[in-house]
């Protein structure tokens, strides 16, 4: 009998200063695989890999930055957040410093005030998650 569970995956809302410290932005990635739209950067977490280790090389992969996790947010879990399959994402907050470059399956890295973040261009429920974030 095999067991059947959701896909494991983590993001992370970095929030990215300048080398004085002050408040740049939240960096998002612009996909380059579907669906195809703006989003949190994350990815799955592989086996033998803590979710700790998982959003830091997913963080690095996708924007090349070096983050220091601050603390997990929250989790998602809705079967429907993600259009190819169920899975549950631990989302972290995060902070960085330096320039975002795009790697990996990131089309490009984009930095935006809170309150210029384009909520309907978001992908996946990431929507949702920014929302609680700016709320909190």
């Amino acid at each position: 009998m095999a067991i059947k569970t959701p896909y494991l995956a983590v993001d992370g809302i970095i929030k990215l200063f300048d080398y004085e410290d002050n408040f740049i932005g939240i960096v998002l990635i612009e996909r380059k695989n579907h669906p195809v739209g703006l989003a949190l950067p994350g990815g799955f977490v592989e086996v033998g890999e803590t979710v700790e280790e998982a959003l830091i090389r997913e963080m690095k992969e996708e924007t090349n930055l070096d983050v220091e996790i601050i603390e997990l947010f929250n989790v998602y879990s809705d079967p429907d957040r993600d259009p190819r399959f169920h899975t549950v994402s631990l989302v972290f907050k995060c902070k960085a410093k330096g320039i975002p470059k795009a790697s990996s399956d990131a089309k490009s890295v984009k930095v935006y005030k809170l309150e210029d973040i384009p909520l309907d261009k978001l992908v996946f429920d990431h929507k949702e998650i920014l929302k609680d974030f700016i709320n909190s």
